[in-house]
């Protein structure tokens, strides 16, 4: 997937200029898709440490190129929440917004701007920024509904990323989305093995946040079950365990059946 990473922007364009802030590949180059098709210019980093020194780097440039938007995950690893708030309004007048799959804490609500909740859209941004209150939306995601019932892919997601993109980049999309997944599968197997519950539930969410940007249901609906899941020993948790992977490897391979019918290479 390629993204329009850049600080630099023309005089003509009236959009601000976003900086995107989130550890997650997936959700930080569907995001970032999504924005820059809607004609806003996006630089990504994947860490707090790592926009801090964009930020840094970008001290002696004209005004015009610094970032008007700060769009930041609330949980990632090493700095986040509040604290990389404060290290970020240090170095730049951005506002400051948070997003994530999960409603963050209120120490992290209190010191952003304001808050998207995972899956959101181009417009539902352009409300934040306009100061109004983005439209509550109906949660993609439900983690305690049968897996049968969820669609491989969203219907409305689908559409709108149609809408923004032409096929063979809609398809690079979802080409993202199962390759991470895979990755995803490896690492859970190898931290519900040794009991590793923070790392799962780590997982979880990216799963959760990632995929519910991509709209690929039956995945983050996993992912969200995965974000709670119990390292507890006995029978009952390694019966769950291998079937949350079992679950995870099937929707997978559905998203990866949907790409190839719908959207051969």
């Amino acid at each position: 997937m390629h993204t329009r990473c850049m600080f630099e922007r023309t005089s003509q364009d009236a959009l601000p200029l976003v900086l995107l802030i989130d550890d997650d590949l997936v959700s930080r180059e569907v995001t970032a898709t999504v924005l820059t098709m809607s004609g806003y210019t996006v630089h990504t980093a994947e860490e707090g440490a790592a926009a801090l020194a964009l930020l840094t780097a970008a001290d002696d440039r004209p005004q015009a190129l610094r970032p008007d938007v700060i769009l930041m995950d609330s949980q990632m690893p090493g700095l986040s929440g509040a604290e990389l708030i404060g290290e970020l309004r240090a170095r730049s007048p951005a506002r400051v917004f948070v997003v994530s799959g999960s409603s963050p804490s209120p120490q992290v609500t209190s010191a952003a701007d304001g808050f998207l909740l995972k899956p959101f859209s181009a417009e539902a941004f352009r409300k934040l920024l306009e100061g109004g209150k983005p439209e509550a939306r109906a949660s993609l995601v439900n983690a305690n509904d049968p897996l049968p019932n969820d669609p491989v892919v969203s219907a409305e997601v689908l559409a709108q990323f149609r809408k923004l993109m032409p096929e063979p980049a809609v398809r690079q999309v979802y080409q993202a989305v199962v390759t991470d997944l895979v990755g995803r599968i490896e690492a859970l197997t190898a931290a519900m093995a040794r009991g590793d519950g923070v790392e799962v539930r780590r997982i979880g969410h990216a799963i959760k946040g990632g995929c519910g940007m991509a709209g690929a249901l039956q995945a983050a609906r996993l992912g969200a079950q995965l974000e709670s899941w119990d390292n507890q020993p006995g029978d009952n948790q390694l019966d769950n365990s291998a079937a949350l992977l079992r679950d995870l490897r099937a929707a997978t391979h559905r998203l990866q059946n949907m790409l190839d019918a719908e959207m051969p290479a």
